[in-house]
C-alpha cells in the first residue's frame, strides 16, 4: 500500500523509489545502517557478527548474525532486490550451519564484531546483560535459530515457501523495506508481512505450546535423576548436596512434576492455565529462577508479583537478585540454602509463588 502525503489541499501519493536509484547500496549502506538500529528489523535481538562465515568447507557468510532474549540465534539475510530472489534458501543453509553455535564461539563472534566496529566494553558481559543471564549456560544458548529475510519485495514463490516452511516448525520472518522519495529525501516504510504482526503473537504462542509438548515427550533424552544425584556429588560440596536433595523431596508433593536436565532439575507447577516451569537447582551449585518463562503466563505475566517474589528471595542472607532483571534468568549460588534457616525462607518464597498460582488457577476456571 503507498505511503501519502497530507496537503491543505490534497492527498498525494507518494512516489516509490529503488535503493539503487537511492544510491544505497547493500553491504555499505543497507547493512552498515540496520546494524545500528537492528530493532528496525529484529525487535529484541543484540548483534553479535556482521558478514560471519566461520566455517571450513564454505566461502559464504551471514549478513548479520544476532541473539534474540531466549537465547536463540537469529541469521538476518538482506537484499535490496524487489523479489528477494531465493533468500530463503540462502538463509536456510546459513541457520543449519550455525545452529551448532556455542556460547564460547558467540563471545568470540562479539568479539570480532566490537573490535571491527570500534564498540568498547566486555563481548561476553554485553551478552550475559543483554539475555539477564548472571552467567554462562551452553545447555540454554542457542536451542534453536531464528531466520529474518529483509528486502524491497518478495516474490510469490518465496513468500509461498517461507508460509510453508513455518507450517513444519521453522521461525522465518519477512520484513519488507520499501523505500520512497520525498523532497529529495528517502524515506522508509518497514512492514513485516510474515507472519502478519496480528498474527505473530498467536503463532508464537502455538510453537511454544508445541515446544513444551515436545519437551514433555523428549525428557527420557536427559538424565536420570540418579546421574543427577551423581552430578551433584561430583561438583559440589556434601552440604549443598544435601540441601538440593531436601529441596527437591518438599517439590514432588507439591508441583506437576519435578524432572532432571542435563545440569540439574526443573520444578513446573502444577494447572493448565497458570502452570510454567519455575526454577532449576543446578549440579553446578547455582540456583536459578526463570522469570523469562513465568512471565509467559497469569499471574507472573504481572511485573508486581516477580518483583514481590524476588524481594521474598532477597530476604534470603547472601541472595541479591537485581530487581531490574525480572524477564530473564537471574541466579544465586547454592551454597546460599545450606543452612535450615535459609532453605525455610526459600522454600516459603516457592510456596508463596505456588499459592499465586492456583489463585490464578481457580481465577481462570471461574472466568471460563
Amino acid at each position: 500500500m503507498p505511503i501519502y502525503e497530507l496537503g491543505v489541499n490534497s492527498i498525494r501519493a507518494v512516489p516509490t523509489t529503488q535503493f539503487s536509484t537511492a544510491g544505497v547500496q547493500e553491504r555499505a549502506g543497507l547493512q552498515r545502517l540496520l546494524r545500528e538500529r537492528i530493532d528496525v528489523v529484529a525487535q529484541d535481538t543484540l548483534v553479535i557478527a556482521e558478514e560471519f562465515g566461520y566455517w571450513d568447507d564454505s566461502k559464504r557468510r551471514i549478513d548479520l548474525l544476532a541473539i534474540d532474549k531466549d537465547a536463540n540465534l537469529v541469521v538476518i539475510e538482506l537484499k535490496r532486490t524487489e523479489d528477494g530472489g531465493h533468500m530463503e534458501l540462502q538463509a536456510i543453509r546459513y541457520a543449519a550451519m550455525v545452529s551448532t553455535m556455542t556460547f564460547d564461539q558467540a563471545v568470540a563472534a562479539r568479539e570480532t564484531y566490537q573490535r571491527e566496529n570500534q564498540i568498547d566494553g566486555d563481548p561476553e558481559q554485553a551478552i550475559l546483560e543483554f539475555l539477564g543471564w548472571d552467567e554462562a549456560n551452553e545447555d540454554d544458548f542457542g536451542q534453536a535459530v531464528r531466520i529474518v529475510l529483509v528486502s524491497a519485495d518478495f516474490s510469490k514463490e518465496l513468500t509461498t515457501a517461507v508460509i510453508w516452511l513455518n507450517n513444519h516448525d521453522l521461525d522465518i520472518r519477512c520484513v519488507r523495506l520499501k523505500p520512497y522519495q520525498l523532497n529529495g529525501q528517502t524515506l522508509l516504510d518497514v512492514q513485516q508481512v510474515i507472519p502478519l504482526p496480528e498474527a505473530a503473537d498467536f503463532m508464537v504462542k502455538v510453537r511454544r505450546k508445541e515446544q513444551d509438548q515436545r519437551k514433555g515427550r523428549d525428557r527420557s533424552a536427559f538424565r536420570s535423576m540418579e546421574q543427577i544425584w551423581q552430578a551433584f556429588e561430583e561438583n559440589c560440596p556434601p552440604e549443598e548436596v544435601a540441601a538440593a536433595r531436601e529441596i527437591h523431596d518438599w517439590l514432588v508433593p507439591r508441583v506437576k512434576l519435578v524432572f532432571p536436565t542435563r545440569v540439574g532439575f526443573v520444578a513446573y507447577s502444577h494447572g493448565e492455565r497458570a502452570g510454567n516451569y519455575m526454577f532449576r537447582v543446578g549440579s553446578k551449585g547455582r540456583v536459578q529462577i526463570w522469570y523469562y518463562c513465568l512471565l509467559r503466563k497469569p499471574p507472573f505475566t504481572d511485573e508486581t508479583l516477580r518483583l514481590e517474589f524476588t524481594k521474598r528471595l532477597n530476604q534470603i542472607p547472601g541472595v541479591d537478585l537485581p530487581h531490574e532483571n525480572l524477564s530473564g534468568k537471574p541466579a544465586f549460588p547454592l551454597a546460599t540454602l545450606v543452612s535450615p534457616e535459609a532453605r525455610g525462607l526459600f522454600l516459603e518464597a516457592v510456596d508463596w509463588m505456588l499459592q499465586q498460582m492456583e489463585l490464578a488457577e481457580q481465577q481462570g476456571s471461574a472466568d471460563g
